[in-house]
């Protein structure tokens, strides 16, 4: 998305923190905070966002850097301009490897002992970076198992973005079709200060590294969601923790659920689901769902084909042949039918 609304302010805290002028007046060898952006067909809201950063106290002491992994976008104007920033890394692949695989990349070139993961559609406040070092600071010397934490989101209008929920299970996907879509995978927070939670959303996301290495980084059976929460869930498994920290905040502009769904998206939320339940469920409860998103690919073919929408009914019938890889434990081939799906959309050709 290339509009960009105001930054909002931040919320009080109760707790001072350091203020940018505090910071020390020289360069840093080595950045200790990373900011890795997964650029898809988003060049100006990707370089708007990292310029935003590279205005930061932080950035112009070398203490942040800036890592652009591009998922095989056409190219831009910008991109030229973008590599000869001074401490921005560019990556740029001739596929799309989806969000897992390119923020596993992103981190692998990172130089930080944290990582702040990013959507190219995140508006930061102004002072965001330098309120987050103190807040790094603070974990490091008084909560050494914190591995995830999450901020307070905004939508573009200001309103209230929510960003956490508890881990999915069958009946809570299932019962999620009965609420609005903005609520079905999540739950409203309304403590005021940082907390536990299950888990928080991936738009803005700060990870310690050696939380991410101790996990091998983020699954990359997921193409595209849900590899936030199946990260969180892993993390607490192996005792760290998860947290939401309210009093910074960011702004996503574009959420799933202010968007129209695609066929060809419809799909790859359908395969992040498989893959998730596939992994965390009960082997009887991953059948069931498997099931219901066959028959629910059918019935979106037979729609499609009455319609004479002769790409949704070749995407959904991918969904069916792909849900049945899943359930036969065949992902590998679940996720080239996958591929077939996303490559068809930037080709524009129905497969």
């Amino acid at each position: 998305m290339d509009a960009i609304g105001p930054p909002l302010p931040l919320l009080v805290t109760p707790h001072p923190v350091q203020r940018p002028s505090a910071l020390p007046r020289q360069t840093a060898a080595v950045p200790r905070l990373s900011a890795v952006i997964i650029n898809y067909r988003e060049w100006q809201s990707t370089a708007k966002l990292t310029r935003q950063i590279l205005r930061t106290t932080a950035a112009k002491h070398g203490i942040a850097e800036v890592v652009v992994v591009d998922n095989h976008s056409p190219s831009h104007r910008v991109v030229s301009r973008m590599r000869r920033w001074p401490g921005v890394s560019l990556r740029r692949w001739r596929r799309n490897h989806g969000f897992a695989r390119a923020a596993n990349e992103g981190c692998r070139l990172s130089r930080g002992k944290w990582l702040l993961l990013l959507n190219p559609d995140v508006t930061l406040a102004p002072d965001f970076l330098d309120q987050l070092l103190p807040l790094i600071d603070e974990l490091e010397r008084d909560d050494p198992r914190c591995g995830v934490v999450g901020f307070g989101i905004r939508n573009s209008d200001g309103t209230a973005q929510l960003s956490s929920g508890p881990f999915p299970t069958l009946a809570g996907t299932l019962l999620g079709l009965t609420r609005p879509r903005h609520r079905r995978k999540y739950r409203e927070i309304t403590i005021a200060e940082r907390c536990e939670v299950p888990w928080v959303t991936g738009c803005c996301l700060l990870v310690r590294g050696e939380c991410l290495r101790e996990l091998g980084g983020f699954d990359e059976r997921f193409f595209l969601y849900y590899e936030d929460v199946d990260f969180c869930r892993r993390a607490a498994e192996k005792g760290w923790s998860v947290c939401y920290e309210p009093r910074l905040q960011a702004i996503h502009h574009c959420p799933l659920h202010r968007r129209q769904v695609p066929s060809h998206l419809r799909v790859i939320t359908r395969h992040a689901l498989l893959t998730y339940g596939a992994r965390h469920w009960p082997r009887w409860q991953f059948r069931l769902l498997a099931s219901i998103v066959q028959a629910e690919a059918r019935l979106r073919q037979a729609w499609a084909q009455w319609n004479r929408d002769t790409r949704a009914q070749s995407h959904f019938k991918h969904l069916e042949a792909l849900t049945r890889d899943l359930a036969h434990d065949d992902p590998t081939a679940a996720r080239r039918r996958l591929r077939r799906v996303v490559e068809s959309v930037e080709t524009n050709e129905p497969q």
